[in-house]
């Protein structure tokens, strides 16, 4: 079935355009004169020249024209784009196709300078549906592609629905059935993305088609059937007419009278909203219908309602080219008032240029002390930013110094311990035994190795990321302990250990060993051969306290409160001349500190020193 598809030329800005469209028009009219802002006013104008198609289409002319003369004036570029774009669509339902094609057109490049894609996807589709009414296919087709393509960069896509609406409505005979299925269904959903009703109704129409081209006649005609009642209640008039022209044509072989009577329904509403173009071809229709019958009487009324017709849409052509000369001659008025706008400015600017050529001396020369000025100020910027990179070279050296002596300090005790056991190990040795010895070497391997890996991914700040697991304070004593013995009994001395704690803490388990570890170590290298040194624990009522005590040399009070700065000077040599490098203190105590706990010494030179610990449990 040939459709007239001009069905949604109109639907410039997607308004969903249903119930309301009375009260839409009503509300515009009376905020028009409340509008102060120019640009608001020209976007109202254009607004309202959409919605009253529908019941006056001459109305719509009359919008857009003051619309266009003001955003003319107003140099408002997407408001002409819009009024062009409202032409085309009036010329376009009064049948005036080239004039409605040259509007489109010109729309369509105003929109390309704003890169507004959604109006040009939607002026390609109206251009495409101009050159399917006078039977350019071909360039038709092709603009719709073009709109496909340009289509599928859009973010909000409502225009889509439109297009695949239109591209079947027009070319379903030429489209396989899958394909139709296909583009229907499309349209379908980004119709019903957006809630669009009228797209909605008029998806409805190709549905039932679809339904009568397979073979479900019935199914079809009573579909569209309803859609047109629909349509009517909501008094889309426009929209209709297809609807009845589809109907009409399904009838006129089998019931003449009712498809007449579509005809003829179709014919008064393009009749009374002086929708031309459906005019033309719904008589031409009843025409050849009542010839083909051989009524002559009523072929012949019709022959001469088509001849007015006629007759009247010449008038309409030449009107309507006059129009748009006119209006072509006001865009060039424009311009050239434009033009004589710079011309004057240029005259402006020259006869200023005149009275400034008397100071320019004075600007050059206050110019070359402003650059003089700006050069001093460069260097000396210049001159702090080398001194800043110095002094961050520097800081980077220390940096660098630091993270060689962390390693060294840290990776010390448990390479050492490594070493202290495989000294042990030889032909006396039980197999018992030195299985105890792998096991303690593996211990001591695994803790190189963690803190080898935490060393690559830490950057040595003051603040610890901890890997926090539950631990039993106890088992770790133990194990750290049992390792530490060996060391110890390089000089004779033993760890007594008393621990009964029962609880478990949430901690780094890795890094507390560290501080237990530390902390043993120094108590050993303070401490005099063949000493004991205490690690007791107690349960208080919501921490745990740790307590490693000695009977060494001591702290000597005035290096008490510096033990446990970073690199902290107050550095001794141990009982047997171990070499002290002031980070391990450190390090203990921002371990315990990211732990939430709290860390003291208490020594008194030439008795011992007691070091305290404090954990949440």
């Amino acid at each position: 079935m040939k459709k007239i598809s001009v069905v949604f030329v109109f639907i410039l800005f997607c308004v969903t355009v249903c119930y309301g469209q009375a009260e839409k028009v009503r509300h515009l009219k009376r905020q028009l004169p409340l509008i102060k802002d120019s640009l608001r006013y020209v976007d109202a104008l254009n607004r309202l020249a959409m919605l009253m198609y529908e019941d006056d289409i001459d109305s719509t002319f009359i919008y857009t024209a003051q619309a266009r003369n003001i955003a003319g004036r107003q140099q408002y570029a997407k408001g002409m784009a819009d009024a062009t774009n409202n032409l085309g669509i009036f010329y376009d339902i009064k049948g005036n196709l080239q004039l409605a094609l040259r509007y489109y057109n010109d729309a369509y490049n105003r929109y390309k300078i704003l890169h507004d894609t959604s109006n040009m996807v939607q002026g390609h589709m109206n251009i495409a549906q101009v050159f399917n009414e006078i039977g350019k296919d071909q360039k038709s087709i092709k603009g719709f592609k073009e709109a496909v393509s340009l289509g599928r960069k859009l973010g909000h896509d409502s225009i889509m629905a439109l297009v695949w609406y239109n591209y079947v409505l027009m070319y379903s005979d030429r489209l396989p059935k899958d394909s139709v299925n296909l583009y229907i269904d499309k349209a379908k959903t980004i119709a019903a993305k957006y809630k669009d009703e009228r797209v909605m109704l008029a998806i409805e129409q190709l549905v039932a088609d679809n339904y009568v081209n397979n073979g479900e006649r019935d199914k079809g005609v009573a579909m569209l059937q309803k859609t047109v009642n629909d349509v009517l209640k909501r008094n889309l008039y426009y929209l209709s007419l297809d609807m009845l022209i589809d109907l009409g044509d399904i009838f006129a072989k089998t019931d003449s009278a009712r498809a007449v009577g579509y005809y003829q329904q179709a014919l008064k509403i393009s009749d009374d909203k002086e929708y031309r173009i459906y005019t033309q071809s719904i008589t031409k229709k009843l025409y050849d219908f009542y010839n083909g019958k051989k009524d002559t009487a009523t072929a012949f009324y019709y022959s001469q309602k088509l001849l007015t017709i006629r007759e009247e849409q010449e008038k309409v052509d030449n009107s309507s080219g006059i129009d748009y000369i006119e209006y072509a001659i006001k865009d060039q008025q424009l311009d050239s008032a434009r033009v004589q706008a710079d011309y004057q400015q240029k005259f402006l600017v020259l006869a200023i240029l005149i009275c400034v050529m008397t100071i320019v001396i004075i600007i050059v020369l206050w110019r070359n002390w402003k650059q003089s000025r700006r050069t001093t100020e460069v260097l000396r910027t210049q001159f702090q930013q080398t001194e800043t990179t110095m002094e961050a070279l520097d800081v980077m050296n220390k940096n660098y110094a630091r993270v060689i002596k962390i390693v060294a300090h840290d990776l010390r005790n448990p390479i050492g311990a490594i070493y202290t056991i495989t000294t042990m190990i030889d032909d006396d040795t039980t197999p018992e035994e030195t299985s105890e010895y792998v096991n303690l070497i593996k211990v001591s391997t695994k803790n190189c190795l963690e803190l080898i890996n935490e060393l690559q991914k830490t950057d040595f700040d003051s603040q610890q990321e901890l890997n926090i697991e539950e631990i039993d304070f106890d088992e770790l004593l133990s194990q750290s302990i049992q390792l530490l013995s060996l060391r110890a009994k390089e000089k004779s001395q033993e760890l007594l250990l008393n621990t009964n704690l029962g609880v478990k803490i949430h901690g780094d388990n890795e890094k507390l060993w560290r501080v237990i570890n530390n902390l043993v170590v120094n108590a050993i290298k303070f401490s005099p051969e063949g000493s004991e040194i205490l690690i007791d624990t107690r349960l208080l009522q919501k921490d745990i306290l740790i307590v490693i005590k000695d009977k060494g040399i001591g702290i000597p009070i005035a290096m008490q409160s510096k033990i446990f700065d970073p690199f902290t000077t107050a550095r001794r040599s141990g009982t047997q001349g171990e070499q002290p490098f002031g980070l391990g203190l450190y390090i203990s105590k921002q371990i315990i500190e990211a732990h939430h706990g709290k860390i003291w010494v208490e020594s008194e030179p030439g008795k011992g020193t007691s070091f305290y610990i404090e954990l949440p449990v």
